[in-house]
């Protein structure tokens, strides 16, 4: 008779760890430019400040260094890296190719309860960009375009765009100054025609959505060149 595997039952409340943390603390201060590209950073001084051990610490520089918010080097200070254009207009590229097949997707997916809840979050975003809280606001629009692809089915598409977005995520930070407005219009837009169950509509104004970006990068890159990378800019 064959000896039986004893494996206990497992918490369905996953609780974020010590590393998970310090990395959503590291990961808003350098994109809120808190922390400035350029910055010197290090695993000592970040677990004394925070009063933990360096193990976590060493996981999170780890971590943001995968997608492009830290450049570690042996032997060198950890930094703070500087926004590459390259990086933002792959990300472009790649959220293009992804997100208008979800705009399309949404109009025929969506219910009548999705679209009384993504009311309530154009009615948040609107909220907060009238109020100038350019964090929130940023955390909605992340949370708009990530609800557009779990409610048509495809969590998975948002992991891949999230996995390449560092550093357009920098570059629409710093346009919420001027641009949060815009941005909101847009995505009232975008919902209009997902909610009006037009595919044409909502890809087109999802494409010009996310065209956006390389207009916002001229102006941006201009006021703050010292946060940049020296690239050309190639599209």
């Amino acid at each position: 008779m064959a000896s039986s595997i004893l494996i206990p039952m497992l918490e369905q409340t996953i609780r974020p760890s010590v590393a998970d943390k310090v990395f959503d603390e590291l990961h808003r201060q350098i994109l809120s430019l808190d922390l400035l590209p350029g910055t010197k950073i290090s695993e000592v001084e970040i677990a004394k400040a925070m009063g933990i051990s360096r193990q976590p610490v060493r996981d999170a520089f780890y971590r943001l260094s995968k997608i492009g918010f830290l450049i570690i080097r042996p032997q060198r200070a950890t930094t703070v890296s500087k926004i590459s254009l390259h990086a933002v207009l792959q990300a472009r590229f790649i959220r293009t190719a992804i997100e208008l097949e979800t705009a399309r997707v949404a109009c025929h997916a969506l219910t009548n309860t999705d679209h009384r809840e993504m009311d309530q979050l154009i009615e948040q975003q609107a909220a907060a960009a009238a109020a100038g809280e350019r964090s929130l606001f940023h955390q909605l629009d992340d949370q708009f375009h990530r609800e557009i692809c779990e409610r048509s089915g495809h969590p998975y598409a948002w992991e891949l765009i999230r996995e390449t977005k560092a550093h357009m995520d920098r570059v629409r930070f710093l346009s919420l100054v001027f641009a949060s407005q815009s941005a909101l219009d847009d995505h009232i837009n975008i919902w209009a025609a997902i909610k009006a169950r037009d595919p044409d509509l909502a890809v087109r104004t999802m494409r010009q959505h996310l065209s956006r970006i390389e207009e916002l990068i001229k102006r941006i890159r201009a006021e703050h060149a010292e946060v940049f990378e020296t690239e050309m800019i190639t599209t």
